[in-house]
């Protein structure tokens, strides 16, 4: 552990408290919604800034820029998460976000709107994204016992529809009241909140395995080692091919799929809004569960099921006749996606060694990240050669394998959530 961080030892003979009603994770599930309120509420500032600024392909390079470094940066986040601690990692990324949107708020205050500080901004936060991402997903072991992770895992899925639903009208609000440097400003604040929430959390002390890393060696070192770590898994090697498979027939079609969906069907903007509210209703419902409940029995079997009822309904979404029956499909996809989505992330939790849970964390992000927004030009592009219906069914079944692999590889199939 890391000087100057307040831990505490992991005691396994005191009766576990559930995670929502436990005061230290509660003040970091605020931390963790306030950062995310002020990202979301960044986004919309700076997509209404850099479209003020310059054209509208000025403004997509803009938004495009943070996706590079991050992309290409996340496996060495995933080092340093691990080196230095996750809460220490979580509280210098959040200072440096803060501090830029705040310089760039008053930038723009004082001098108008500007293509080159957007484009330094993103260019930022795209660099600390892929340090903040791994530690923020290696946290929760560190805040809470080993069998309320499942239940964090919840939590921490309704905190961020909390921050998706509230935070895009807040930037609005932001924009509409005094431009882009009040959004901006609005997202700083709500960054610097989560640091005094993150100084006060208690960290876990979490014992190394026997084969994790030894101290000094090189950065290079433990990056070859975390990889060889998760290749050699059991557990967690088929668990990233079949995050990387449902998230790779997922993005495509509920992103720019599902607008070329409405227009096609002349649903409007109005009835894309419905769908997606519909996708974050069953999203939300799925997190609640696992707040609620804190564990699902058979983890691996409703993981594998849950993927390929879910790529079930990616496919029937082509095939919704109304607004009405698109939106119940929707809630479906949210519901098993969601469902799915939260119980991997409790299982990467749980089945990595403390040691290399943000290398893990770096990885997991970096096949999401870095390889499904591929998937949305392709989709796009198959789209306007072949139609809707057959490209869903085949993002339907990329979706399905995912659930496939789970079920086909026998210790990832068996696995259970700690009690």
């Amino acid at each position: 552990m890391s000087a100057g961080t307040s831990a505490v030892p992991a005691d396994t003979s005191a009766p576990e408290r559930p995670a929502h009603r436990d005061g230290n994770v509660l003040r970091w599930l605020a931390a963790y919604t306030a950062s995310m309120l002020g990202d979301n509420i960044y986004y919309i500032a700076l997509s209404w800034a850099a479209v003020r600024a310059g054209s509208p392909a000025q403004a997509g390079v803009v938004m495009a820029v943070s996706a590079l470094p991050r992309a290409l940066l996340m496996l060495g986040g995933g080092v340093i998460a691990d080196r230095l601690g996750p809460r220490k990692v979580v509280i210098g990324s959040d200072v440096v976000r803060c501090a830029a949107v705040l310089a760039v708020a008053a930038l723009l205050w004082a001098t108008g709107p500007g293509l080159w500080p957007l484009a330094v901004l993103a260019l930022v936060f795209g660099t600390v994204d892929a340090v903040f991402m791994p530690a923020v997903g290696a946290l929760p072991a560190r805040v809470t016992s080993h069998g309320q992770l499942a239940r964090v895992q919840g939590m921490r899925g309704l905190a961020i529809r909390f921050a998706s639903v509230v935070g895009a009208p807040l930037g609005g609000l932001g924009v509409a009241l005094g431009g882009a440097a009040a959004a901006f400003g609005l997202a700083g604040l709500l960054i610097a909140v989560s640091v005094p929430l993150l100084v006060s959390v208690r960290i876990r002390e979490l014992p190394r395995d026997d084969t994790a890393d030894a101290g000094g060696t090189t950065a290079w070192r433990d990056l070859v080692g975390g990889l060889r770590y998760i290749r050699r898994h059991r557990v967690l090697a088929p668990l990233m091919l079949a995050i990387a498979l449902g998230d790779l027939g997922f993005v495509g079609p509920l992103n720019v799929g599902l607008a070329l969906l409405a227009d096609e069907r002349g649903w409007g903007a109005s009835g894309m809004g419905w769908a997606l509210a519909g996708f974050g209703t069953g999203a939300g419902a799925a997190s609640l569960l696992l707040t609620v409940r804190g564990r699902l029995p058979r983890a691996g079997h409703v993981a594998g099921y849950a993927i390929i009822t879910g790529s079930v309904a990616v496919g029937a979404l082509a095939h919704a006749p109304s607004v009405v029956a698109a939106t119940g499909v929707a809630v479906l996809i949210g519901l098993f996606t969601g469902l799915s989505g939260a119980l991997c992330g409790a299982l990467l939790q749980t089945q990595s060694d403390p040691a290399y849970l943000g290398r893990v964390t770096a990885v997991s992000g970096l096949v999401s990240l870095g390889l499904t927004p591929l998937s949305m030009p392709l989709s796009a592009a198959a789209i306007g050669v072949w139609g809707t219906g057959p490209v869903f069914a085949v993002s339907a079944v990329v979706c399905g394998l995912g659930g496939v692999v789970v079920l086909a590889a026998r210790d990832l199939r068996r696995v259970e959530l700690p009690r």
